[in-house]
Formats: structure tokens, C-alpha cells, sequence
């Protein structure tokens, strides 16, 4: 048996760790792309949102490497994610790729923990309950390391000496993870970059603007499909933190467990005021995770959705009175196929100049009224 499985920023390193460790092949689609993105329209339904197009793309990619199985996640609820894997299933058999899909529900509860566990004892029967279980636990701490190893990097690219050091790191980083094999030598090499990181030479001095990415998840963590958004703003100069990451949301889907706490109660108690049930996706995020960097001194927001995505537009028509309520600049974009890297460009730097002015105005112990 040898497994796909889509990309989502770098949740494909500890998902390769957990395979490897478990004697299953994996086959690693290439990092998402142009051709990954073309691929994934052409068979996809016209008003389907972009992570749907880009994720069936990925699992063509995958395929044409050699797998014969896909491991996706599912579940319910209002977001359209639940059904992407019953639709990509019709849609690669319908064009001649006849692949089995391995589906779990999202873990949110010991019996989706156990039925998380049991997927992965069919696909690896030699191996024991007890070392699934152990696996699981060695993929969320690398989740975790991962996440906290991008965390880092955005502090330190906007304040590097040697412009592009940072970028060149990570592009070595993801070069040598993929071709490296299991929990140890994986997280040899996190450990190995995490050094390395922290021994770039920086600016101390520097005062960066610090912007909040919110939105929907894919949009925040796929670098291909937010034209990396990331590296863009370090390179210009300012700290980007992203309010959604992987390692937070498995956790807020694990909190169950007695040892383990979320954020999920903090950021439902900020959003409240504006927006008081969860109605699918991320959307609840999006507005209290505004609250909350906005209580801790952001300078700006940028939120980021796929077009046709309804919790995010949900959220987005909050987002005016926030920005009006809360005295913060917030620039909504919305990402799909067809957006263009110059006008996306110009859209940003204009948000930047504005949000510059604001900080220098507050500076002089001025108040700035948004309109």
C-alpha cells in the first residue's frame, strides 16, 4: 500500500513521520504549484472553493507518483470540508483513477480518537495498538515543533541582517525533511534548523509593525495559495503572526482529554460580543482572535478566505464594526484561482502604508478615527 495525502502548509511532516514510523509508504505530492492548482480546477466543480481545487490537485500529484491510496480527514458540520473526500473519490474514479480513500472524522471525542486509531490499524496490521497511540502522540509534539519553528522564523526575517537568509534556511529545511526517514532523524533535523535560526544575525533594535493573519485555515497555512503572504510582509519589514495554526487546531479538537487545553474557550469568550455561536470553519476565530492581538498591541489584521467560503463571509461582514468599534485596521482578501499576484500586491502595500501612519500618529499621542 502506498499513501497520498493533500498538503496543508507543513502538517505533511509530521503526517510523513507517522507513516514512516508505522512501515507504510508514503508518497509525498510536491509542494503545491502552479500545475497542482490547474490540475485540481479543471476536475473540480466551477464554484467550489480553492482548497478543494488544490487538495484534489495534490492527490492527482500523488497518484502519478506511484500511490494507489488516500488518507484524507472528514467530518460534519456547516463547512464543505466534510464532503470533500465522498466528492474527489467520484471524481477520480470518473476520470480513471479508481484509489482508495482511508477517511477519518475529525477527533473531537474519544470514539473519533478511536476511530482515528482504528483507520490507521487497517493500513498497518502488523503494528499495535500501543505504538499507533504512540505515533499519534510523537506526530502532534512534531506538529507542535513545526509550528513553533515557523513561529520563530517570522520573527526573525524582518529584522535579519543578511536579507533572504531566513528564506534560504527554509528552503533547505523543507528540502532536507522530506528526504529524511522517521520520528529521530526528523526531528535531528528540526532541532539542527532551530539552531541555525536562532544563530542569524538580527537587528535587535528594529520596532516592526505586527500584523495578525486570521481567516480560514488553509488560506492562513497553504503558502501557495496566499501567494506567501508571509515572506512577503517579513521581507518588507514586518512580524506576521498567524492566529490559526495546525498543532492549535488538533488540540482544540483534543481538549477532551483532561491534560490537554485550548485556546478555544479564550477565543469564543473575545469573539462573543460580535459573534456568539460557532457557525462553521473558522469564523468565530477570525473575529476573536482579532479581539484578543488587538488587546495585545497589533498594529493590523489581514484576513484571508477562499472565495464562496460562508463562514468567512460571515465573518468578513463583522469585521467593518470591529474595525470601527476597536480602532484597528483590518484588510480582508479573498483568494481563489484567478487572483492576481500585482493587484494582491498593491492592495497589501497600500494597507501597510496605512496602518505605518497609524502607528507613527499614535507615536505623537494622537488618536486616529477610522471612518
Amino acid at each position: 500500500m502506498k499513501i497520498t495525502f493533500p498538503h496543508m502548509g507543513t502538517t505533511y511532516i509530521p503526517v510523513k513521520m507517522m507513516l514512516d514510523e508505522l512501515n507504510i509508504e508514503a508518497i509525498l505530492p510536491p509542494n503545491s504549484n502552479k500545475r497542482t492548482l490547474e490540475i485540481g480546477t479543471k476536475i473540480s466543480p466551477e464554484a467550489i472553493c480553492v482548497p478543494f481545487k488544490i487538495i484534489t490537485g495534490n492527490i492527482i500529484e500523488g497518484i502519478e507518483l506511484g500511490a494507489n491510496t488516500v488518507f484524507m480527514l472528514t467530518g460534519c458540520g456547516p463547512c464543505r470540508f466534510g464532503i470533500f473526500s465522498c466528492l474527489q473519490e467520484e471524481i477520480l474514479k470518473d476520470i480513471g483513477y479508481p484509489v482508495e480513500f482511508i477517511t477519518a472524522d475529525r477527533f473531537s471525542n474519544y470514539e473519533g480518537l478511536k476511530e482515528f486509531i482504528d483507520r490507521l490499524k487497517e493500513v498497518s496490521e502488523s503494528n499495535s495498538t500501543i505504538k499507533i497511540i504512540n505515533t499519534i502522540r510523537k506526530g502532534y509534539k512534531m506538529l507542535h515543533e513545526v509550528d513553533e519553528l515557523a513561529e520563530l522564523t517570522n520573527k526573525i526575517r524582518p529584522r535579519e541582517v543578511r536579507k533572504g537568509e531566513v528564506d534560504k534556511k527554509w528552503f533547505n529545511f523543507e528540502n532536507e525533511i522530506r528526504k529524511t526517514y522517521g520520528y529521530k532523524a526528523m526531528m535531528n533535523i528540526i532541532n539542527k534548523y532551530r539552531y541555525e535560526f536562532n544563530n542569524i544575525e538580527i537587528d535587535q533594535d528594529k520596532d516592526c509593525l505586527k500584523i495578525g493573519l486570521v481567516g480560514e485555515i488553509y488560506t492562513i497555512l497553504e503558502s501557495y495559495i496566499n501567494l506567501y503572504i508571509e515572506r512577503k510582509l517579513g521581507n518588507m519589514g514586518i512580524e506576521v503572526v498567524r492566529m490559526a495554526s495546525a498543532s492549535e487546531f488538533v488540540k482544540e479538537q483534543l481538549d477532551f482529554i483532561p491534560f490537554l487545553k485550548s485556546d478555544k474557550k479564550k477565543i469564543y469568550r473575545a469573539a462573543a460580543r460580535y459573534l456568539d455561536i460557532p457557525i462553521g470553519g473558522h469564523a468565530i476565530h477570525t473575529i476573536g482572535n482579532i479581539i484578543r492581538g488587538t488587546n495585545e498591541g497589533f498594529d493590523g489584521f489581514i484576513h484571508l478566505l477562499p472565495f464562496t467560503c460562508m463562514p468567512e463571509i460571515v465573518a468578513g461582514s463583522i469585521l467593518p464594526t470591529i474595525e470601527k468599534e476597536q480602532n484597528i485596521p483590518i484588510l480582508s482578501l479573498v483568494l481563489d484561482e484567478m487572483t492576481g499576484e500585482t493587484g494582491y500586491m498593491t492592495r497589501i502595500e497600500a494597507f501597510i502604508d496605512v496602518v505605518q501612519k497609524r502607528r507613527e500618529i499614535k507615536n505623537e499621542g494622537k488618536r486616529l478615527y477610522w471612518n
